[in-house]
């Protein structure tokens, strides 16, 4: 078993100096987000992390109709919640800590590290939080938060069906007006932490239909639909838990409502808008995703091959396994994915909290989703190889991170659907205005000191765009065009760290994997852009 380190000093590096977050927010404090994300790593370290290995074994069970969670997730949640965790980001006003979407995202990261089981089942309470906080009415803010802040309840995102996936515009489950109420009645698939042990209730945000099928999306509404009213359990139940290759611990659970009582949140007939505020954060939440198992990836290569011993060096002396070239390189393109694919994931989180470039943030999120949800299904294929026959067993642990990261490429929208967002309405709406904030972006970076690589590959994206923008079907193109774009917004963190190296916990490791990513970013551009034509 490889202990879970959490990668703190890079993530504060990172914050700090890729994302520049002093000079973006100007309220944000460097010494209090240290401070809080040293408390969070320690009880990850010590208390949410050796929950991980067992609850992948035990996995959840479906007793009575009830979901019950693996061995010791009640008290690791009960300790979440009484040391304030749940209500971070909350308004103070009812019962959170009002800290900043930066320190949320350093934490959120070492939690999906830790546990991702757990963490999925805790982590949609902010999005949640987010669009009471835009939709819904004085009354629901006051009734709903504070649940959600102290823990007492949790939260889920009701929108699959078992025939509507990623096509909305099919949602079947149906909401009939009661009185000042809504009754909801239908099916709902892939729902994580549905049901759980842990919290006293639930607080569902379900996507149901309030105008008629030919409406689309035009006839969806949201509705807060709890797990109890007036102390009776709603008409909520759980068909089944699904069997998945990873996240064991995580209760991905069939729920059928049936007149279940619920309430408007927003206006009629616009629940996909109020949905999509839980969205947005739920997908850079999962692109941190697969940043954290990128970066675990990373550390259980590194550690196993720096105390393996392997073969002998030209001398004739014994190696360590990391003094062979081609396990370096495997270890060091683990370690880019997860130093890239953070810096840019702070990079959006800090655009998005200052609200100063939406066009920026509409941009930056499907890269970040999917190029992030790649970068950690190959760091964690990476410390399979780099450990052999060990990767392919549990004993390291390796196994299960790739498990566990396999599934952040599919949920939240699958990749391939970001790529053809970005290939088509992030090209053209508004005239592209997201397309040209991400250029000014890129282009303001590479104006500077470390900006050589991105002025480069730049010419090279601005000539597939055009010739994307102007086709009528980019799909088959789709996904080379999201990894270009991709590897320039990567390189605009590379020219930011190669700036700011001396500054990193270790320089020397920080300018050899900047090289290399520079190089391979050299090399990458023209080929993605001859896949496009």
């Amino acid at each position: 078993m490889t202990p879970f380190s959490a990668p703190v000093d890079d993530i504060l590096f990172s914050l700090r100096h890729v994302a520049r977050a002093e000079a973006v927010l100007p309220d944000w404090e460097y010494d209090l987000t240290a401070e809080l994300l040293g408390h969070f790593a320690s009880f990850a370290q010590g208390e949410i992390a050796p929950s991980d290995e067992t609850g992948d074994r035990e996995g959840c069970r479906l007793v009575a109709g009830r979901v019950r969670m693996p061995e010791g997730f009640g008290a690791v949640y009960a300790q979440l919640a009484e040391q304030g965790w749940q209500g971070l980001t909350l308004p103070v006003e009812h019962g959170g800590q009002g800290m900043d979407a930066l320190t949320m995202a350093a934490v959120s990261e070492v939690f999906s590290g830790a546990n991702q089981s757990l963490q999925m089942v805790t982590g949609l309470v902010p999005g949640a939080a987010r669009t009471l906080m835009h939709f819904g009415s004085p009354e629901q803010q006051a009734r709903y938060l504070p649940l959600l802040a102290s823990g007492a309840w949790l939260s889920t995102m009701c929108l699959t069906e078992p025939g509507a996936g990623s096509d909305l515009s099919v949602v079947r489950t149906r909401a009939e007006p009661d009185g000042a109420a809504w009754r909801l009645s239908g099916e709902k698939i892939f729902i994580s932490g549905g049901d759980q042990d842990m919290s006293e209730g639930i607080l569902h945000l379900v996507l149901a239909r309030t105008g008629s099928m030919e409406d689309g999306v035009k006839g969806l509404s949201l509705f807060l639909c709890p797990s109890a009213q007036d102390g009776q359990r709603n008409a909520v139940s759980v068909a089944r838990i699904e069997e998945k290759m990873g996240l064991h611990a995580s209760p991905t659970c069939q729920m059928v409502f049936e007149n279940a009582h619920a309430e408007l949140i927003g206006a009629q007939g616009q629940g996909l808008m109020a949905m999509f505020t839980m969205m947005n954060h739920a997908r850079l939440d999962v692109a941190l995703q697969g940043v954290a198992h990128a970066a675990r990836g990373a550390d259980i290569a590194r550690r196993y091959a720096a105390e393996r011993q392997q073969g002998r060096l030209p001398d004739g002396s014994p190696a360590r396994l990391d003094q062979h070239g081609d396990v370096q390189r495997m270890i060091e393109e683990a370690q880019i994915a997860a130093i890239a694919g953070r810096g840019l994931c702070h990079i959006a989180m800090a655009a998005l909290e200052s609200g100063a470039d939406e066009a920026l943030v509409d941009f930056l999120t499907p890269i970040c989703k999917a190029a992030c949800t790649d970068a950690g299904i190959l760091a964690a294929d990476r410390a399979i190889q780099v450990l052999g026959g060990y990767g392919y067993l549990a004993e390291y642990r390796a196994e299960q991170n790739w498990r566990d990261a396999r599934i952040a490429a599919i949920y939240e929208g699958a990749n391939g659907i970001h790529a053809m967002t970005l290939a088509t309405r992030l090209l053209r709406y508004k005239n592209g205005a997201a397309a040209q904030a991400f250029e000014a972006f890129v282009q303001a970076e590479a104006a500077s000191a470390c900006g050589e690589t991105l002025a480069r590959i730049l010419p090279i994206w601005q000539g597939a765009r055009a010739q994307v923008a102007a086709m009528a079907d980019p799909g088959p193109v789709a996904d080379a065009f999201l990894q270009l774009t991709a590897e320039l917004a990567f390189q605009t963190v590379w020219s930011r760290i190669a700036a700011a190296a001396d500054q990193a916990a270790d320089p020397e490791l920080m300018r050899r994997l900047c090289t290399r990513a520079q190089r391979l970013g050299q090399a990458r551009a023209p080929m993605w852009a001859a896949l496009i034509g």
